[in-house]
């Protein structure tokens, strides 16, 4: 798998999505057993899937090694593709693109570059190369969904990419319920409902709440998901017990929020009291550790994060499950 960003421990967290044992071994690259294509296809933090052929040292000669002697049960064109990545490895894509082409010819393959049955991806990171077939990219079109550009704004929306990150974390997909009960603008629930999930918003704000409804029903209209938006309290939220799959809960930032009826200590433990009521998990992201919260309101952290948004601000994130 070949990651995106330079996260790998997020990247690979939000992999455990689509594929199990995920396991990076170089900067930007990692293995996993049990891939799910079309899961794949969702993730923000995944470039691309390979069905490896092999691993080997980062050098051209290394590859075509690799290449010349795996099994490979294809048939069809083929086109090679090699890519250093984040710059962390002294190897020329260009000679191993030549070699790896050659090997393939060797094989009785016909070399196509515009549009071949089969992409074979040579991958360099540090001092590892990774050499498979593509099976899987990643849709990247999270550019045509810029906040700004949506029915509905406000500053502060959460960037799509980090929100369908977040989302798939929470477990977001086909059959599943994600809940945001501080929805804001919406941004969390487009990503889960374009990724299969029915969502159900929640904000405090009757601004916020018709908002919101109005940028689902410009982007999940034809999604093929049930989604809706109410006005509520996140510490009383209008939810039956059990009732959805995963939450996403963007907290309060105590300098810029507007809290009409808690102080934010207070707001931010029930509402994750109440998130643990209605989900098995939730994934917590604020600008600040709310860790012993999280433990009070009967949540398991599994996993916790720092991801630096801009120089004043890190936004800390924590992925909960209930015990």
């Amino acid at each position: 798998m070949e990651f995106a960003g330079e996260e790998d421990a997020f990247a690979a967290r939000e992999a455990r999505a689509a594929a199990a044992g995920v396991e990076t071994v170089a900067p930007g690259l990692a293995v996993a057993d049990a891939v799910d294509a079309e899961r794949v296809r969702g993730l923000a933090y995944t470039r691309t899937a390979l069905d490896l052929l092999g691993r080997a040292d980062a050098d051209p000669a290394s590859a075509r090694a690799v290449v010349a002697a795996a099994s490979v049960a294809r048939e069809g064109t083929v086109a090679v593709r090699a890519r250093v990545v984040r710059d962390s490895a002294d190897a020329s894509t260009t000679a191993a693109e030549r070699e790896c082409g050659a090997a393939l010819v060797e094989r009785g393959f016909d070399v196509d570059l515009d549009d071949p049955d089969h992409t074979l991806r040579v991958l360099f990171a540090g001092d590892v190369c990774l050499v498979g077939w593509v099976v899987a990219e990643s849709v990247r079109d999270f550019a045509t969904r810029k906040p700004t550009d949506r029915p509905f704004f406000q500053p502060g929306s959460m960037a799509p990419m980090d929100a369908r990150a977040y989302a798939n974390v929470a477990g977001a997909g086909p059959g599943r319920t994600v809940l945001d009960p501080m929805c804001g603008t919406g941004g969390v629930l487009i990503e889960a409902g374009l990724v299969g999930s029915d969502v159900v918003g929640n904000d405090a704000q009757a601004k916020m709440a018709r908002g919101a409804r109005e940028n689902l029903a410009e982007y999940l209209g034809d999604a093929g998901v049930d989604y809706g938006v109410v006005r509520g309290d996140a510490t009383d939220l209008a939810v039956r017990d059990d009732a959805v799959d995963g939450v996403v809960f963007d907290a309060p930032y105590g300098r810029q929020s507007k809290i009409a009826r808690h102080d934010l200590d207070d707001l931010v433990g029930a509402a994750l009291a109440e998130t643990a009521r209605v989900a098995p998990r939730c994934v917590l992201i604020a600008d600040r550790s709310w860790r012993e919260a999280a433990l009070a309101a009967g949540w398991r952290v599994t996993d916790s994060f720092e991801r630096r948004v801009h120089r004043s601000l890190v936004r800390h994130v924590l992925v909960l499950d209930r015990d």
